[in-house]
């Protein structure tokens, strides 16, 4: 670890080269552009692109000027949509399908989807102009939507690479893999500087700080995109970027997604801003614009910023394109009208589902000058600009149907390589290298799962969902150490759970964060598992036995996790790392003899808490006081012992819970079983102790799925209305319920209904009769209800109590091991409103 006298230098240091800018008295949300760094599109403008754009404005309609201003989402426009709205752009969400194909789709569905809207935009018709669609799509760690494509670690995993070569170069691959589907725009890189690690973007930054962002944008740019004054264009394998999210949408207070950045013009400058004007130099050709506020104003409405920073200060030439359905927060808006956002400065709207609105609405504003033809006229050029710089306009397509493109050996090696230099190790008591000849188990719910380690914007916007057979070009985390540890004449046993039929020399644990994606991944506190120590107690289990343990984190960001580093014997932050699963054996796994094959290069670069409480620490900030500072990570040739960390929180873990009420025989804090019947009320307390309500409805423990009492047993005994609740403090669900959230169940059937069962979330009941009588009893199952559903029965969200909750009249008996909110929407169901009495 860096001393105290060297970690206080460098601080002053660090502190000392930020700009320090006065903050003019004026109407809070209003740039001074005179305050902003200068930069200027490079290769975007010249006199033979502007010509033809002219040529083209001059003969377009204004409907067909409008329609090059708003992009679709693939799951509801059809290419034949266009000939009566000539849209511009086309998209394809973290959730949409090629057409007529599954969501998850090699790269063929994907083409032929491209092929069939370019056909159209550029059919020979009457009163058309022709013009290309441009087609966007999320690749922000690699073709990440497209199945088979080389999926690169997060940029929170980059972010400790510190090498721009290397970004380059994933810049490159992601570009060759991005064309080859067919698709013309990777919405990427993320330039955001998070500040507080709750937030669920976190792991889209490279690092809290700028320095690392001003290095990487115009690497990241001129791998998609090509250096100005190189051949570029999809002619030659490359897209279009688009740096975002413009502005600030790392700093919201409290890290939550889409909130406000309450903080002054000169620390939005020196924190936020910095990685732009290196990518505009780049010529990067598309912005997205956050869906944050600045000083209470959505930056979907900054005039000042986005065209008198971004535009001006920083001479951006290519075009503005908005987040999803972004400009409908605007005050005054909706998401089939908003000339605010244009006026603003956005070029393009990201109008996935209310195109339709939008257009009639938007033709009708520039013809009553609510939208001045002047703006129109800017913003066509500016996206037609972009369109002939990456040679839309040109036939030839080489790299659109390449297959051999596609997880191609050499882009591998780049993933593998990306992975190996983002590992951090924070612990090693000395057991690693691992020699390749011991006996080596290889346990823990993320040991042989690559969407696991892939995380969110993985295949699906959340990142949930995934089976190993969506990933058929991947390599999870087990099979590299499997392939590793043979190859130098060892062996290995896979057991998620740390049973083994034969005593390992060492374990290696891989284990962490679940996958989510933007506000369904905010959290509370920086606690790892608040409520259910499940992974600490495989850790303690096998140190127990007397077996080495290597801990292999999976996260998003940095997380208080010192009992788990207490309970192992070395540490690894592994971040996300993608579809190149034998990069961690690369490092973990030496030779024969034990001597590394590769050493350790990451260095952190976000700090790690100290304590779950210390959610906004950051290089750069006084007071400094993290576990492990900005830059730290160990190597093989390092030899410090970590003393035994302290296990106080330092926050009350059940504020956090708002997601896992119960769970493998334990209610989670401040959560508790509740029994009512009529007047007559028994707390079961958190403990989940035997109760009983007047007869009516009792609870017990059972064993299940092999856990001593790891359940619940409730009994309803037909005399007459009873309950059985998860109660606690108030929390809002009201955000969960916008996303694909769900309240998922494990149960077993002990007894069949005799009459109508009811869930419910407050006031909003649902018949899960139906449901339930799918199941055979004595069969554990699961049932998974949206969140959306008990809204729409009549449940208000923003205050809930109680979470969960079952109601007979009649006799039932069911056994709960899990009940808790799901991400994954996968085999969610909505069920019928419950009658009165059910």
């Amino acid at each position: 670890m860096l001393s105290r006298s060297l970690l206080a230098g460098l601080l002053s240091t660090v502190v000392a080269a930020g700009p320090v800018l006065a903050q003019p008295a004026a109407e809070r949300g209003v740039a001074h552009p005179e305050l902003w760094p200068q930069a200027h599109s490079t290769g975007l403008v010249d006199p033979r692109t502007e010509a033809f754009v002219s040529s083209l404005m001059a003969r377009m309609t204004l409907e067909e000027k409008v329609g090059q201003m708003i992009q679709a989402d693939t799951a509801s426009i059809v290419p034949a949509d266009l000939r009566q709205y000539p849209l511009g752009g086309i998209l394809a969400g973290g959730n949409s399908p090629p057409l007529g194909a599954p969501d998850r789709s090699p790269a063929p569905a994907w083409v032929a989807t491209a092929r069939a809207f370019r056909a159209v935009s550029l059919e020979a018709r009457p009163g058309h102009v022709p013009i290309p669609v441009i087609f966007g799509i999320d690749a922000v760690h690699g073709n990440n939507n497209v199945v088979g494509a080389v999926l690169f670690p997060h940029n929170v995993g980059l972010g400790a690479t510190h090498d721009p070569e290397l970004i380059r170069q994933i810049g490159q691959v992601t570009a060759e893999e991005t064309a080859a589907a067919g698709i013309d725009w990777a919405f990427g890189p993320t330039l955001a500087a998070p500040q507080d690690d709750r937030w669920g973007r976190t792991y889209e930054g490279y690092s809290e700080y700028p320095d690392i962002i001003k290095a990487y944008a115009p690497a990241m740019v001129t791998g998609l995109q090509g250096a100005p004054g190189t051949p570029r264009g999809l002619q030659h394998g490359r897209v279009a970027a688009s740096i975002k999210h413009f502005l600030g949408d790392g700093g919201t207070k409290g890290g939550v997604d889409q909130g406000d950045d309450d903080i002054s013009e000169a620390d939005l400058i020196r924190l936020h801003a910095q990685g732009y004007p290196p990518a505009i130099d780049a010529g990067a050709m598309t912005v997205m614009v956050s869906y944050s506020s600045w000083q209470g104003r959505k930056m979907h409405g900054n005039q000042s910023l986005l065209t008198g920073v971004l535009k001006g200060r920083m001479g951006f030439e290519g075009f503005v394109i908005s987040d999803w359905n972004g400009h409908g927060q605007v005050p005054g808006c909706s998401n089939v009208d908003c000339p605010a956002a244009f006026n603003a400065g956005v070029d393009m709207i990201m109008a996935p589902d209310g195109w339709k609105g939008l257009f009639d609405h938007t033709v009708a504003e520039v013809r009553s000058g609510a939208i001045p033809m002047s703006r129109v006229d800017d913003a066509v050029r500016r996206i037609l600009r972009v369109k002939a710089k990456l040679g839309l306009f040109e036939a030839a397509r080489p790299f659109e149907g390449d297959d051999s493109a596609i997880a191609s050996p050499a882009h591998r090696a780049v993933a593998r390589q990306a992975v190996r230099e983002s590992l951090v190790l924070l612990k090693n008591d000395g057991v690693l290298p691992i020699k390749g000849s011991a006996h080596v188990l290889v346990a823990g719910s993320g040991a042989d799962d690559i969407g696991r380690q892939s995380g969110g914007w993985t295949l699906s916007w959340q990142g949930t969902g995934n089976t190993k057979a969506d990933f058929p070009n991947g390599q999870s985390i087990w099979s590299g150490i499997d392939e590793a540890v043979k190859a130098a004449g060892g062996s290995t046993e896979l057991n998620v759970d740390g049973d083994f039929k034969q005593k390992p020399d060492m374990a290696i644990v891989v284990f962490g964060e679940t996958p989510y994606a933007e506000f369904q991944g905010d959290i509370r506190t920086l606690e790892y598992q608040p409520g259910d120590k499940t992974d600490l107690a495989l850790l303690k289990k096998l140190r127990a036995q007397g077996i080495p343990v290597v801990s292999v984190f999976l996260s998003g960001r940095p997380l208080w996790v010192n009992p788990e580093i207490n309970a192992s014997n070395a540490f690894v932050a592994a971040w996300l790392p993608g579809s190149e699963g034998a990069g961690v054996a690369d490092v973990l796994v030496g030779d024969a003899a034990g001597h590394p094959r590769n050493d350790f290069r990451g260095k952190l670069s976000f700090s790690w808490p100290r304590t779950a409480a210390q959610t906004s620490l950051n290089w750069g900030q006084q007071p400094y006081d993290p576990l492990f500072p900005y830059g730290f990570g160990l190597t093989y040739a390092d030899h410090a012992t970590l003393p035994v960390l302290s296990e106080v929180s330092g926050v009350n873990g059940s504020v956090a819970n708002t997601d896992n009420y119960f769970q493998s025989g334990h209610t989670t804090a401040p959560w508790g079983f509740v029994l009512t019947a009529g007047a007559v009320r028994d707390w079961a307390g958190a403990g989940g102790s035997p109760a009983d309500a007047g007869g009516v409805v009792s609870l017990r423990p059972v064993d299940a799925a092999g856990i001593q009492e790891g359940g619940r047993q409730l009994t309803w005994s037909g005399k007459g209305e009873g309950a059985a609740a998860l109660t606690g403090p108030s929390i809002d669900l009201t955000r969960q319920a916008n996303g694909d959230v769900s309240l998922l169940l494990e149960y077993r059937i002990d007894r069949a209904p005799t009459a109508a069962v009811s869930l419910r979330i407050g006031q909003g009941g649902l018949d899960l009769t139906q449901a339930l009588a799918a199941g055979r009893p004595g069969e554990w199952r699961q049932v998974k209800v949206k969140l959306a559903c008990f809204r729409e029965a009549g449940a208000d969200l923003s205050s809930v109590t109680e979470p969960f909750a079952l109601a007979t009249h009649g006799g039932f008996g069911v056994s709960l091991r899990a009940v808790k909110l799901s991400t994954d929407p996968t085999g969610a169901v909505c069920l019928p409103k419950a009658r009165g009495g059910a």
